[in-house]
């Protein structure tokens, strides 16, 4: 199923976060049992030819495929879509002409000015005809646009309902930065929950998605029960780390066990 149709169904997903510009990582993280895989332009690693070589790694294991772009690099985002992304995250939306320039390169006329040439993602959707790919693409793609900084709060009802916007993704350090005028970096601060609670019941108001960067697994209920319905964890290192960290607890415990 496509991202956008297990959102409407009401579906909680997780999406993994990869940071590293290699296939056979992606290939790897692909393999945990995420609901889909982020490739982060932005701060992680990722560029176009990784973006381009990694999408199909995703795609395989039966995950939905997101991609970050860097600031206010829109014409990835339609190159994202080209390589065979479902969805894009830009990050510092901050103002509603940065969301119509988002939606824009999101979106085929006449919602938006998307250039035609689906080179990679056309063959790689299963769409069997370029005519149906035109008529459900609009549809099936989600532009999500950060929420990060005061200012985008501020106009955070004009990004929702900017045509082409599909939802809003929190990002819970920079918000905490700028909530703080740049004196703490806290991404569970408690003074700014009010406002995060508010984005994602904005969000739900408008009938768009709710997206947000998940720094602690265990309060994943808590931002469930705010509408926010696609949460995002971890890094490669994060996970490698977990995962070696438990296989030596246990491997440390068992030698105290040797029969």
């Amino acid at each position: 199923m496509s991202l956008k149709s297990r959102l409407a169904a009401g579906e909680t997903l997780f999406t993994a976060w990869s940071g590293v510009p290699d296939p056979l990582t992606v290939e790897l993280v692909a393999g945990i049992n995420f609901d889909a895989v982020t490739l982060d332009m932005q701060h992680g690693g990722h560029h176009e030819d990784s973006v381009l070589r990694s999408i199909p790694a995703i795609t395989r294991a039966g995950r939905n495929a997101l991609v970050r772009i860097p600031v206010g690099r829109f014409d990835m985002a339609s190159r994202a879509l080209d390589f065979g992304a479902e969805a894009v995250i830009a990050p510092m939306v901050n103002s509603l002409a940065d969301a119509r320039a988002f939606a824009a390169a999101m979106k085929y006329p006449p919602l938006g000015e998307r250039s035609w040439g689906p080179t990679w993602g056309f063959p790689r959707s299963g769409v069997r005809d370029f005519q149906t790919w035109l008529e459900t693409a609009n549809t099936e793609t989600l532009a999500l646009a950060m929420i990060e900084t005061r200012p985008a709060l501020e106009v955070v009802d004009g990004i929702l309902a900017t045509p082409g916007i599909d939802g809003v993704f929190l990002g819970p350090s920079d918000f905490s930065i700028a909530w703080s005028g740049g004196a703490v970096i806290n991404a569970l601060l408690d003074e700014m929950m009010e406002a995060v609670a508010g984005v994602a019941e904005k969000a739900r108001e408008m009938n768009k998605a709710a997206a947000i960067f998940l720094v602690d697994p265990k309060l994943a209920g808590r931002f469930a029960a705010m509408g926010y319905q696609l949460m995002a964890m971890g890094n490669e290192a994060r996970y490698m780390a977990l995962g070696a960290e438990g296989m030596l607890a246990a491997a440390r415990a068992a030698l105290a066990q040797p029969y």
